[in-house]
């Protein structure tokens, strides 16, 4: 039967990872401008960068660490969350990442026969980690077209109708790949919904710091509510591969099954990048929204180079590091654009299909420079507005 047909039908049947097709697809265009990957352009702060070739030889970098993560780094998460976040019965487990994080629990929380809730459009990775742990009843719900923040109405009929009742409800604020920021009152109605159906409600704050023109991040806590971090994008550190969870303290049994599962897969996260992480957090929070608002001019940048799709055609820029923007109709296969857009004007966008959005673009304005996003909304605007009055021309 060949070696095809003795693979996992778990990992055949997961999408192959968008990252993977755009950065195949970059290697063949000239000088191509990354607006595809949710990255920034900046570096850890230099005392951290300054720490790690201190702590590289102190022998206990090599070893092992708990798996909750170092009990220095952990207090002073507990520390930020309690005073950032306003989550007082938050315990911590330090991850490899917010992506690990992630699997991880949906590796404790849920078996392969519940069901699942994301919103479209949803972070492809979520949808993948279930998929990878074979959950096939996954239910995509709506989000305001206009907004796209998730339409509560739907999820408190879909909860309280579906039986046995979905077991995890997953929501990222600020959005991935929306850029939108969910208003406090909405995660309160939709945390409150969760919590009376008997269902997980499980939010990435991977983009915490990345809130724009006055508006604000806020957090829920609750038994039945878990929330997500990372340190990729607001301290720079996305190859470092440092995140955490936060969940109540008061969730009868949650750590020792978290911890089987850290166990078989990471043991515990990079020490010498928890150690970055610790003093990334000496740096602070202003540090972060320092470097955040130099991102505002390339937002505008990327918005005013969308403008040929026509000014309703494009949401986001509230919160995260991105826009979404819709293609005309007569170009629903956004994969085919994307690709066009990349070798004929060397500009690498993200297929809104591979969140569950065809027919639309992911725009990232946090991976380059200011003046490197001037060259890349040139090149953007150019292509876009061949697109709208000649097509995809070669």
């Amino acid at each position: 039967m060949g070696t095809y047909g003795r693979l996992a039908t778990r990992a055949l049947d997961t999408d192959v990872p968008v990252m993977v097709k755009i950065l195949e697809l970059s290697k063949g265009a000239k000088d191509p401008m990354p607006l595809g990957q949710g990255a920034v352009y900046w570096r850890p702060p230099e005392q951290a960068l300054e720490k790690v070739k201190q702590i590289a030889w102190e022998p206990s970098t090599s070893r092992y660490g708990t798996h909750e993560g170092l009990p220095e780094l952990k207090e002073a998460l507990i520390k930020k969350l309690r005073q950032e976040n306003k989550l007082y019965k938050s315990s911590v487990m330090v991850t490899s990442g917010s992506n690990q994080g992630f699997l991880n629990l949906v590796l404790t929380l849920c078996d392969v026969t519940d069901s699942v809730v994301l919103f479209a459009p949803y972070f492809f990775n979520a949808y993948m980690s279930f998929q990878m742990t074979g959950i096939t009843n996954i239910l995509v719900g709506p989000s305001n077209p206009k907004t796209l923040l998730p339409e509560a109405d739907w999820l408190e009929r879909i909860l309280f109708e579906t039986k046995p009742v979905p077991k995890l409800v997953s929501i990222v604020n600020p959005g991935n790949p929306s850029g939108t920021c969910i208003p406090e009152h909405l995660l309160m109605r939709i945390s409150d919904i969760c919590g009376r159906a008997g269902s997980w409600l499980v939010v990435d704050n991977a983009y915490e710091y990345f809130t724009y023109d006055g508006l604000k991040h806020s957090c829920k806590e609750g038994n039945h509510v878990i929330n997500l971090f990372s340190f990729s994008k607001a301290y720079g550190m996305m190859g470092w591969r440092v995140g955490y969870i936060a969940y109540s303290s008061e969730a009868e049994g949650l750590r020792t099954q978290l911890l089987k599962v850290q166990d078989n897969v990471a043991i515990c996260a990079s020490m010498i990048s928890q150690q970055a992480a610790l003093c990334c957090l000496e740096a602070g929070s202003e540090w972060v929204r320092n470097q955040v608002k130099s991102l505002v001019k390339n937002r505008d940048l990327l918005i005013e180079a969308l403008s040929p799709l026509g000014e309703d055609a494009i949401i986001g820029g509230e919160g995260a590091i991105y826009l979404w923007a819709k293609l005309p109709d007569k170009y629903p296969n956004d994969f085919e654009v994307v690709c066009w857009l990349t070798q004929k004007h060397g500009v690498v966008l993200l297929p809104g299909s591979s969140s569950g959005g065809p027919g639309c673009v992911r725009i990232t304005y946090g991976a380059v420079t200011e003046a490197e996003c001037e060259v890349a909304a040139k090149r953007l605007r150019r292509g876009l507005e061949q697109l709208v009055r000649d097509g995809m021309v070669e």
